[in-house]
């Protein structure tokens, strides 16, 4: 790389600085990294902006800067509730202003106090025909105004009696999250799975709703857990192959059929012998396909269950049923539609919808309008699969808090989606284009990472008041005790990488986070559920900080957690964070077993993500691990003599040492398993979300085996009592 594509000129820095887009950062390894100007280039144009020379970034950063002249009233601003804040509205100059808000819950605050603005108007075309002065007016925010989405309505009338108009949202977040009542201020412990690896007799090869409805009720009742953590459930490709990493949906406000319980569904008890008897058949011949498999084979599990899902669609529903189900459809409104339109046209055309006919890969085409209607049987299968999800989910979070859970299911947030799935295809324009999300080198990926998924346009967001991210959030929500939300630095500043250019080449790109994190602050408060936010890895320590004060647990992982201030010694329990949820591993490592092994470290090696020699990597990952030890004895949880499964229980234990308002346990863990979920970096060079779980010696470990397993018990009695 030359110093001349590391220089960047004034005009590109400030328009760059404008769109919050960074042109330095510091890595993983403290040190100062320059960003080259071909990716603030590609990254600006991902926003529809021209800096392809220094006149063109000099005439963007112009338009940039008049840019809120040239309208009313911004599209929305998101507010802390109990802080006051300002908004610019711009009139043709000397026109009579009015301004008030329109509550969410239907009354009016009509008193805003304007303040002093000696900003002079400015000659522009402004939002009037005509061109002309246009002026600035400041107007004061209240403190006191309740949560909720209102209205900030603006008018303006001239001297000749013509009114202009505009309004913009305006979002009231909650100051303070913190943990749900039924929590209070005890402690919460939970279990963490992966969900299509928990596999009983009844499921097909997959694990399942009802799998995790039994979970949680044995764990609450069984050793007083409050939760269960899952992976994302987001919706996957409706026809195979499907893709196996849940971090990669298709949509992440809908979710994946390839969960439900066909048997649970009521038409299944409704149906006809000769419809119940092909169901069975098709459970039975999954069975015979899958015996003997050491992975899990989503392709084949999901050809049987949609078969069945698609005859007992077929069966006649009940009044109430019709009527339960049209209720629901005219709920999701436009984006229920919208899904299940891109997921029949998925089924007729393949799920990269870029390779559709032209005619079809924008859902406001009246083309696409045209095919929903002429094929409404196919569109109406995919929403009615929708609706037997939310009543599974529905059943599986009541029966957690019946069987006396605090908190029930806990939901994960993936950062992305598929860049040619369902949500890729009806937000496309809130998507950037020519841009992947990933992560800059860190010690776990040391070349950096590509996820191949597209962020979404701070611009657009803001444009469309945070719809999409909101709908989304609440979806997920509605039959949640909480949310995790996977890499929440996201809602901070993302990775961006141009298309081709290599995680390496690329940079951050800034949202707004007053926005991002208050709409998830006040999603939760209104289902009555808390938030965790994964924040691993390269994070700003402001951004922890940020997260504090709003009460969003931040992750805690042992192996990560050390003293900055001694020489990066294992963290002291009383030194750790209140509010995190600590665990001893995530699904991106090894279980513990294989952890103390090293495991983690020669696979790695093997898949060919280290950039250091195997031999200095094992010897620095011993180092810590014999310093972590070392420190569990030292504080009496580890017995000098401790075999394997007695140094797992001694780390948990050591949790318990800590403050951390949330213990976790992954299911992995509980039962010895040794094989890792996932290795990020990799695709196809481990068969990533694509192991079942198993014991210490590999033999597959059905839930039936988990509520008889001592060991399993044994580990959870280290967060009991």
């Amino acid at each position: 790389m030359s110093d001349v594509d590391l220089t960047l000129d004034p005009a590109l820095k400030a328009l760059a600085d404008a769109y919050g887009i960074a042109t330095d950062y510091w890595d993983w390894q403290g040190r100062h990294v320059l960003v080259p100007a071909t990716t603030v280039r590609a990254v600006l144009a991902a926003l529809d902006v021209d800096a392809s020379t220094p006149e063109a970034a000099a005439a963007a950063l112009v338009v940039r800067e008049q840019e809120a002249w040239t309208r009313m009233l911004p599209p929305c601003l998101a507010l802390r509730s109990g802080r006051t804040a300002q908004v610019d509205a711009h009139v043709r100059h000397g026109d009579r202003l009015e301004v008030w808000i329109d509550l969410e819950t239907a009354g009016v605050w009509e008193h805003l106090t304007q303040l002093e603005n000696w900003n002079p108007p400015r000659d522009l075309a402004g939002p009037y025909p005509g061109g002309g002065l246009v002026g600035e007016a400041t107007f004061e925010i209240p403190d006191a105004l309740p949560l909720g989405y209102h209205r900030l309505r603006a008018r303006s009338t001239d001297a000749a009696g013509e009114v202009h108009e505009a309004e913009m949202v305006l979002i009231i977040t909650p100051s303070w999250l913190g943990m749900p009542a039924a929590v209070g201020e005890r402690r919460a412990w939970g279990i963490a799975t992966q969900l299509y690896s928990v596999r009983s007799e009844q499921s097909w090869g997959v694990g399942d709703l009802v799998d995790l409805e039994d979970l949680a009720v044995w764990s609450a009742a069984g050793t007083g857990a409050d939760y269960v953590l899952v992976n994302p459930l987001h919706a996957a490709e409706p026809v195979p192959p499907l893709e196996p990493s849940p971090y990669l949906p298709t949509s992440r406000r809908f979710a994946n059929p390839i969960y439900l319980r066909v048997e649970r569904i009521p038409e299944y008890a409704t149906a006809p012998e000769d419809v119940r008897a092909t169901i069975d058949a098709l459970g039975r011949g999954l069975g015979e396909q899958l015996a003997g498999l050491d992975v899990i084979d989503r392709d084949a599990t999901w050809t049987a269950k949609r078969a069945a899902l698609q005859a007992l669609f077929a069966v006649p529903r009940t009044p109430g049923r019709s009527t339960a189900f049209a209720a629901y459809r005219e709920r999701e409104g436009a984006g229920l539609q919208n899904f299940a339109t891109w997921s029949a046209l998925a089924v007729a055309y393949g799920p990269d919808y870029v390779t559709w006919p032209a005619e079809l890969r924008h859902p406001s085409s009246p083309a696409v309008q045209a095919w929903a209607a002429d094929h409404a049987d196919e569109v109406d299968l995919e929403c009615w699969l929708q609706w037997a999800l939310d009543e599974q989910l529905d059943a599986t979070q009541s029966a957690a808090l019946r069987a006396g859970m605090s908190l029930g299911v806990l939901h994960d947030l993936a950062v992305g989606v598929n860049p040619r799935g369902a949500d890729a295809w009806s937000l496309q324009d809130t998507y950037a284009q020519g841009i992947s999300v990933g992560a800059p080198p860190d010690p776990y990926n040391q070349h950096g990472q590509d996820w191949s998924q597209p962020p979404w346009r701070p611009d657009r967001l803001a444009e469309t008041a945070y719809e999409p991210y909101r709908a989304m959030v609440s979806t997920i929500l509605r039959h949640a005790g909480g949310i995790r939300v996977d890499h929440v630095i996201g809602l901070f500043r993302l990775w961006w990488i141009p298309a081709g250019a290599g995680p390496r080449a690329g940079t951050y790109v800034r949202y707004d986070h007053d926005a991002m994190i208050g709409i998830l602050a006040l999603e939760a408060h209104r289902a009555e559920a808390l938030v965790v936010g994964e924040d691993l890895g390269t994070v700003e320590p402001w951004v922890r900080d940020e997260l504090a004060s709003l009460g969003i647990l931040g992750t805690s992982i042992l192996w990560f957690e050390y003293d900055l201030d001694a020489d990066r010694a294992p963290l002291a329990p009383e030194l750790w964070r209140e509010y995190c949820l600590a665990s001893v591993t995530t699904h991106d490592l090894p279980p513990t077993t294989a952890y103390l092994a090293g495991d983690h470290v020669r696979l790695r090696e093997r898949l060919g993500v280290l950039t250091r020699p195997l031999d200095e990597e094992l010897a620095l990952d011993e180092a810590e691990r014999a310093g972590w030890l070392d420190n569990l004895r030292a504080h009496g949880v580890l017995a000098p003599d401790a075999d394997v499964e007695a140094t797992v229980e001694a780390l948990h234990r050591y949790l318990t040492l800590t403050p951390a308002r949330m213990l976790n346990v992954a299911l992995t863990d509980a039962v010895g398993d040794r094989r890792a979920q996932n290795q990020p970096g990799t695709t196809n060079e481990y068969p990533n979300w694509r192991v079942p779980l198993t014991d210490a010696d590999g033999h597959p470990v059905l839930l039936e085996d988990v509520f008889t397993s001592k060991r399993a018990r044994a580990l959870f009695q280290t967060f009991q009592g």
